[in-house]
């Protein structure tokens, strides 16, 4: 059931679902997704803990200015490579987070793979980690 754009990953197994993935399924996909992504973003990034939940907590949403859960597919937590200093204490881990059901409502409104929807939000994060501007997330990803 993977789609054409899917054969582009050697061995990606895209969308074998038939019902809507669970929260450690979707972590799998996103795994799958994350071995595709260009090894110079994919390296640097090998500390930012991954982690899927199934919407972004309301103090987020509020902090960030969104009015509905659904409208957040995935955020970016931590200090950017770019703004980064060895002189800095260490304050948190770097984390990106994947909201499931956003996800799956993107999943199911586009028709587009899940394993694509997935890879394009962690690129699109990653990209925060590096401190990356959205244009040169989009560049990055049709590159890829």
């Amino acid at each position: 059931m993977a789609g054409p754009a899917a054969a582009r990953y050697r061995g990606a197994v895209t969308d074998p679902f038939f019902h809507a993935p669970s929260l450690g399924e979707l972590e799998a996909v996103a795994q799958q997704a994350l071995a595709t992504i260009p090894r110079e973003l994919r390296e640097p990034a090998a500390g930012v803990v991954i982690r899927v939940e199934e919407f972004a907590d309301d103090e987020t949403l509020d902090e960030m200015g969104f009015e509905s859960p659904f409208d957040l597919l995935g955020l970016y937590r931590g200090v950017s490579l770019n703004r980064k200093s060895v002189f800095d204490a260490p304050q948190n881990i770097d984390m990106i987070f994947l909201y499931r059901r956003p996800l799956l409502d993107y999943w199911c409104e586009t028709g587009e793979s899940l394993f694509e929807v997935v890879r394009h939000v962690l690129i699109h994060e990653i990209g925060h980690h590096f401190g990356f501007s959205d244009e040169d997330m989009e560049r990055i990803e049709e590159q890829s």
